[in-house]
């Protein structure tokens, strides 16, 4: 019987590593299935663009992954029983694994801030970043945006807003100070940025509501917004959080350093659905720079036990954060492994390249989902109730 691979979600860390265990795997002892609810991969570092007008090159999964191997199954995951194996989808039926990769991802949190739901829109999937396309479109000028969040998402957000739209009112609301995390080079250009795109800054300023024409911050004050745009944080699918798998207080699912689950031997987490850590054991940040690494490590590691091969060393690390500023400029602040800020910054239209050429190196990478890997696919040697529950 076929050693039957079960990967859900089809986002940077799911396609990878579909795409990776393909390449890995012999497909004569492997059955590989990836689930995602839509039928095209979302690039979804690009979802400020789409909500901004502009259109994105669809992929679909199956054109993706046509002679790879992999079965794509488009169906919206219901539940995992971890216990038994098994992966309910929401049309009623079932599929039974040997090995899962959990890869569901996130979407967004709203803190338990009352009206974020009923009053904000969000970019963290494709159909939200539509409904705010639409309703920027409908914007008059002299209207008001307020994007929360003075994160990565924030920032590239209300960029991109303002440049689209300078007859627009734009404003941001950051908890803290404004890009309080970059090195100075990097602060000073976020700042010139701001101040030619015409940028209003709210600084440490907290929301703790938002109504349908503004939004209050926690010391009672309302700043004016006929749309508001919500990025202040993630949460993850609350599916793991529902099953026997241990699971951080985040809703991630806890993993070693092979990606595999603490509390279970034959279940993998990547991406934004994993707590993990990199190499210098500082935990990884939910982003795409954290997604495609544990992807393969998680697909090598799965690999190698099944294969009898020794499991690969966890040198998960970062090398930089590229942050787009609209079309034209952006910042590529470089840090450390463990993502802490060098002095060190590139700015501009330098920067828009670099940002440019990551962006369409990780869409390539799904495009072709078996380029990547070692060209050898490996016969499976190791039973599935054999395997070290240790990394």
């Amino acid at each position: 019987m076929k050693h039957r691979i079960v990967v859900l979600g089809a986002g940077y860390a799911g396609a990878n590593a579909a795409g990776r265990l393909a390449k890995r795997l012999h497909p004569a002892d492997t059955e590989i299935t990836l689930v995602n609810a839509d039928p095209e991969f979302v690039e979804r570092v690009r979802l400020h663009q789409l909500a901004t007008g502009q259109d994105l090159k669809p992929r679909l999964l199956t054109d993706v992954f046509a002679g790879t191997g992999v079965q794509v199954r488009i169906a919206q995951v219901a539940a995992v029983d971890a216990d038994r194996k098994t992966v309910a989808l929401a049309d009623g039926d079932a599929i039974a694994y040997d090995t899962l990769v959990y890869a569901l991802g996130s979407t967004v949190g709203d803190s338990g801030v009352p009206g974020v739901a009923e009053h904000a829109h969000h970019i963290a999937g494709k159909q939200a970043a539509l409904r705010l396309r639409a309703r920027l479109a409908e914007l008059a000028a002299g209207g008001t945006v307020l994007v929360v969040g003075g994160g990565l998402t924030g920032i590239e957000a209300v960029t991109e807003i303002a440049e689209a739209r300078p007859d627009l009112d734009v404003a941001l609301a950051a908890r803290a100070g404004l890009g309080d995390w970059l090195s100075e080079k990097g602060q000073r250009h976020l700042r010139r940025t701001f101040d030619r795109l015409g940028i209003t800054v709210h600084e440490n300023t907290g929301i703790t509501g938002v109504e349908p024409g503004a939004a209050v911050t926690i010391d009672g004050r309302t700043i004016p917004a006929d749309v508001t745009v919500w990025t202040a944080g993630f949460a993850v699918h609350p599916i793991a959080a529902a099953t026997t798998l241990e699971v951080a207080e985040t809703g991630q699912i806890v993993v070693d350093d092979t990606m595999r689950s603490v509390s279970h031997a034959d279940v993998y987490a990547v991406g934004d659905a994993a707590f993990a850590r990199g190499g210098s054991g500082a935990p990884l940040r939910m982003s795409c720079a954290s997604g495609v690494p544990t992807a393969y490590q998680a697909a090598d590691a799965i690999a190698a036990r099944l294969t009898g091969r020794p499991l690969p060393e966890n040198k998960i690390g970062y090398s930089g954060q590229c942050i787009s500023l609209g079309r034209r400029d952006a910042l590529v602040q470089w840090v450390t492994p463990d993502d802490r800020p060098k002095p060190s910054a590139l700015t501009g239209k330098t920067a828009a390249r670099v940002k440019e050429l990551v962006c369409k190196s990780a869409a390539w990478s799904i495009s072709h989902p078996t380029s990547l890997a070692p060209v050898r696919r490996h016969r499976v040697v190791v039973a599935q109730d054999s395997l070290p529950t240790a990394a």
